[in-house]
């Protein structure tokens, strides 16, 4: 018999006599019982029982791609911040795809490609041989059994998380055994049976290595000679292909190889180019002019490195990295952390994000022209974040440093960071930063939750204890002289009410307010604001933590003011708009979470208070400095030794916090000063134009009006309490409706141990609730009796235990001779005995 003329089992049959190994019937096992099928394209269609149940990741386009994130433009253009990878690979159609390289692809990788059924048959047998003989892979492979060991290998790093199991995974997949190659026949054939032989093709260039992370035709085009698939040239086309055979020996990005280098014109690459080439010509692919033009064109290849992680997102590269920390922790995008991160390395998503770029391109100018990224050895920090009233929408992000996750980078100088100031630890910040006395509002919402009024006054002066404050969760609290708080001007404070204590910021006064409150009861309303520990720890509710000594995020800060404007209704953060699928289908994504923090009325008391505090209060240099006005909201914030500043606000739209932040030490701002000015004063300078910006692009509305029951209590007259015991005065004072407090002992000329005075004074009106300050009498001092129209003489010895100094003047009457007609001071005048009191005493003469 000829060898023509010889069946399918005859050949194994000769193959099995000559090799002598039992192992090669089990490699072509598949071909013994369906040889029409590895023979035969019209066989992929037979229905055949044992190919029938494809499993689902052989299915088209389940391919890992990278993921983009984007900011939008006004117009609604996407502009790309980063790209993320573990396989750098840009999927495209069909017709994406230069014809050169899907000619180049068959003729060298499998010139039967459109005749087989997914074997070929002549090659796969003289492969498995070589295979068993050598113990080493070799060709054979049809271009349908190679997309299948890719998409084994793909299967291997899409559904492993550990290095160990991927590398378990990729050792099965590729292993050089009998076993493997019938199990990659047997799925290649199923999948002909299923998918159009153009669909193969196209997925096989858009799965196949083209060294290091570089991944389909797409990525390879653009990688080695920054063009794409569809734009290659021959030459570029069959040396794209020729790397695939052997991506570690053909590959153009080593010019320094002395096997396949720049020097040697890229040789290996060359050969095999030439070759694929040839094949082209031999399959009528091209013409002979196309075939000696391109076997003459030199390789240069034009290495164009992707953009991969945040880095590449320049002046956006903190907001970037946030969305990144979104992406990772939200149980949105998987069930853990690492399937996130993996989900989104290869899922090839487009993150749209909430980034305006007009206000981050103001917030970034802000900064750079106001805070520098170092200081005179000084490791400053500058802040600044903005969010959308109502929605959460992160719209600005920026801080005053370069961003790098690369330690080596950041040993460079402390100009370099990956740590962002804005937000929480667990979304890439730090622990988080004092707010000063922009935490002051919380205390002012408590004040106004628990029925008290702006217009209500307070014990406000200096003290060194001030004695027990109440603390629902902990109970009682007393702090001694572990806590006394200065004021910021040094002033000694008085009876101020709440707004006023709201707009000069007077620590005294807010002390003075949490007095009257329940400390819990102030950190679970900060909480129903957002207001958490950046670290994650809860929020203490000490009297200290009221003037703003908690680590909280700017970020948590800003969300918090939002709410303030937003009628009291807080909405958590989202940073990111839509997230669009390979496929262009919209994924869920994570919703903002809105809360009615407070009612409305006392979200309007506060708006109140806030307007004043950034109108006419200590941010009024911000205020004043903010163009185009619309009604707006603020606080500023500094903390000890004016180590940190804030100024945080809001319109009814965008809420804005811009600080200046000690990183490390104790610098005192308000003795430095920066080429812009002093550095205590950057936040003035830094949120007038963000939220200039952000008033001429959103707008803003009135805040809605303070109802009267907040802004004023009820008015009553405070008793005469002079003269009472100290205990009588405190009876009397609760039963009018007042809160007692005492102002120690005074020179009065009321009887010692009595009430000298109050404060406000005893029939004038206060509201209900207020605190009267009582003052005792040390009883040193006397009222000076009246001795206007007395004789000198008797004028003398009712003031014989005072010094008299006596003055004449002349007088028209003749009664008036020798009487006083005037004294200083005056009747009445309560003075220390031993004082001096002028006498004027008339003289008449004829």
């Amino acid at each position: 018999m000829s060898t023509n003329g010889r069946t399918a089992p005859g050949v194994i049959g000769g193959i099995l006599g000559f090799v002598g190994m039992s192992a090669v019937a089990g490699v072509l096992a598949t071909v013994i019982v369906v040889p029409g099928i590895a023979l035969s394209s019209m066989a992929a269609t037979s229905v055949i029982t044992v190919f029938e149940n494809l499993p689902d990741y052989l299915a088209i386009d389940q391919l890992s791609q990278k993921s983009n994130i984007y900011a939008t433009q006004n117009d609604g253009t996407p502009i790309l911040m980063a790209s993320f990878y573990d396989q750098n690979r840009v999927e495209v159609s069909t017709a994406e795809i230069s014809q050169f390289v899907k000619d180049a692809a068959v003729a060298g990788e499998d010139p039967r490609f459109y005749e087989h059924g997914g074997i070929d048959l002549e090659g796969t047998v003289k492969g498995a041989v070589q295979t068993l003989a050598t113990g080493d892979t070799r060709g054979g492979s049809s271009i349908t059994q190679q997309y299948v060991k890719n998409v084994l290998v793909q299967k291997c790093e899409t559904k492993s998380v550990t290095d160990e199991e991927i590398q378990a995974c990729y050792l099965e997949a590729t292993e050089t055994t009998a076993d493997r190659k019938v199990k990659e026949m047997r799925l290649a054939i199923g999948l002909e049976k299923k998918f159009p032989k153009n669909d193969i093709l196209r997925q096989y260039l858009n799965i196949a290595g083209f060294g290091g992370t570089v991944y389909g035709v797409e990525a390879a085009a653009s990688y080695y000679f920054n063009t794409t698939a569809a734009a290659v040239t021959l030459p570029q086309a069959a040396s794209l292909v020729a790397i695939v055979n052997n991506p570690s020996k053909f590959q153009l990005d080593y010019p320094n190889s002395e096997s396949n280098g720049a020097e040697n014109g890229y040789a290996a690459n060359k050969d095999r180019r030439d070759y694929i080439l040839g094949e082209m010509l031999k399959y009528k692919k091209i013409t002979p002019a196309e075939f000696d033009a391109a076997i003459a064109t030199p390789i240069e290849p034009i290495i164009t490195e992707p953009s991969t992680g945040c880095q590449t997102a320049g002046v956006n590269a903190f907001f970037c990295d946030y969305v990144t920390h979104i992406l990772k922790n939200d149980p949105a995008f998987g069930p853990d952390e690492d399937s996130r991160v993996l989900n989104f390395k290869r899922g090839g998503y487009n993150v749209y994000s909430s980034l305006d770029l007009d206000l981050q391109n103001a917030a970034v100018s802000a900064l750079d022209s106001n805070v520098p990224k170092t200081f005179d050895g000084w490791d400053v920090g500058g802040v600044i974040v903005s969010v959308q009233v109502g929605s959460g929408r992160v719209l600005a992000m920026t801080q005053n440093k370069d961003y790098s996750q690369d330690p080596e980078v950041q040993a460079t100088g402390a100009n370099y960071t990956g740590i962002n100031y804005n937000t929480d630890y667990g979304y890439g910040g730090s622990s988080g930063f004092q707010p000063g006395s922009t935490y002051k509002v919380f205390t002012l919402a408590e004040w106004l939750k628990e029925g008290h009024s702006l217009n209500e006054r307070v014990d406000s002066r200096r003290k060194s204890d001030w004695g027990t404050f109440q603390d629902s969760c902990d109970g009682p609290q007393s702090y001694g002289s572990n806590f006394a708080p200065k004021n910021d001007s040094g002033e000694s404070g008085t009876n101020y009410s709440a707004l006023e204590s709201t707009q000069q910021s007077i620590n005294t006064g807010f002390v003075g307010m949490a007095k009257k409150l329940d400390l819990c009861g102030i950190g679970k309303t900060a909480q129903s604001f957002g207001v958490h520990r950046a670290n994650g720890d809860p929020l203490k509710h000490s009297a200290a933590t009221v003037l703003g000594t908690e680590e909280i995020a700017p970020l948590t800060m800003a969300i918090a003011f939002a709410g303030i404007a937003n009628k009291g209704v807080t909405c958590s953060p989202i940073a990111i708009d839509r997230i669009v699928g390979p496929d262009g289908a919209e994924l869920p994504i994570p919703a903002s979470t809105c809360t009615q923090s407070v009612e409305p009325p006392v979200a309007a008391g506060m708006t109140y208070a806030m307007q004043r505090a950034l109108s006419g209060g200590t941010g009024r240099e911000s205020y004043r400095a903010t163009s185009p006005t619309v009604p707006m909201i603020g606080k500023t914030g500094t903390t000890d030794g004016n180590k940190d500043t804030w100024m945080s606000g809001a319109s009814t739209q965008v809420a804005t916090v811009a600080g200046v932040i000690s990183l490390t030490g104790d610098i005192n701002q308000r003795g430095t000063y920066f080429d812009s000015g002093q550095a205590a004063t950057a936040r003035h300078r830094m949120w007038p134009i963000v939220m200039s910006a952000a008033n001429a692009k959103y707008g803003g509305e009135a805040f809605p009006e303070a109802s009267s029951s907040v802004l004023n209590a009820v008015q009553i007259p405070v008793p005469d309490l002079r003269g009472t015991s100290k205990s009588e005065a405190k009876s009397l004072l609760e039963a009018a409706g007042f809160y007692y407090a005492d102002g120690g002992v005074v020179d009065s000329e009321m009887p010692a141990g009595t009430v000298a005075s109050t404060d406000p004074a005893g029939g004038t009106n206060a509201g209900r609730g207020s605190s009267i300050t009582v003052y005792e009498s040390n009883g040193s001092l006397v009222a000076l009796p009246d001795v206007v129209g007395a004789d000198t003489n008797t004028a003398l010895g009712q003031l014989s235990s005072f010094a008299v100094d006596k003055k004449n003047k002349k007088v028209s009457k003749a009664e008036q001779n020798g009487k006083v007609i005037s004294m200083s001071p005056a009747a009445g005048t309560p003075v220390k005995p031993g004082s001096t009191v002028t006498l004027i005493i008339g003289k008449f003469d004829d």
